[in-house]
């Protein structure tokens, strides 16, 4: 089992900036039409510098996205990373909770099983960081990335920085 802590990465939002201002790619990103589901194409700005900055990253890489498997297919090839894991939210997907935590976070906490772990979303608040220290027992960084901006240099330093005290 590595000793390195999990990163869980989301999509929407860190890799893609879907909040930018529309019809304005923001500058180094390119744009792919992803068929995931029927009908209309999705729009989706992929900045390819994101992948090798993420694998220089002292982490085990895991997609944490509604995308799930898709994200292997359709995100990992543009930005330059491997296929990687990724929590399968089954029909917890989009599940709402009466105690305001987003219903990603129960799935990551148990896919983590107690190693340390950082998650970049652009979806996580205070109750959810109150599920993670109650639930987890290793060290967890829940690092928020606006969705008009996505993953930025300063995101990578907090990342990096917390791989670092997690391994000393």
């Amino acid at each position: 089992m590595s000793r390195r802590p999990l990163l869980f990465l989301d999509v929407d939002g860190p890799l893609n900036p879907y909040a930018a201002q529309p019809e304005r790619r923001p500058e180094g990103y390119t744009t792919i039409r992803a068929a995931v589901r029927p009908g209309r194409p999705l729009r989706v700005w992929l900045n390819p510098a994101h992948g090798p900055a993420l694998l220089g990253l002292d982490y085990d890489l895991c997609w944490a996205t509604t995308w799930m498997a898709a994200a292997n297919r359709w995100i990992a090839p543009v930005v330059g990373l491997p296929e990687l894991p990724y929590v399968d939210f089954g029909d917890r997907l989009f599940a709402e909770r009466p105690d305001g935590v987003h219903w990603k976070t129960e799935a990551i906490v148990a896919y983590a099983e107690g190693r340390p772990f950082a998650w970049v979303d652009d979806e996580q608040g205070a109750a959810d960081g109150d599920f993670v220290s109650v639930h987890h027992p290793g060290p967890a960084l829940l690092h928020h990335v606006n969705p008009r901006l996505g993953l930025r240099e300063g995101d990578f330093a907090v990342l990096a920085g917390f791989a670092a005290a997690v391994r000393t």
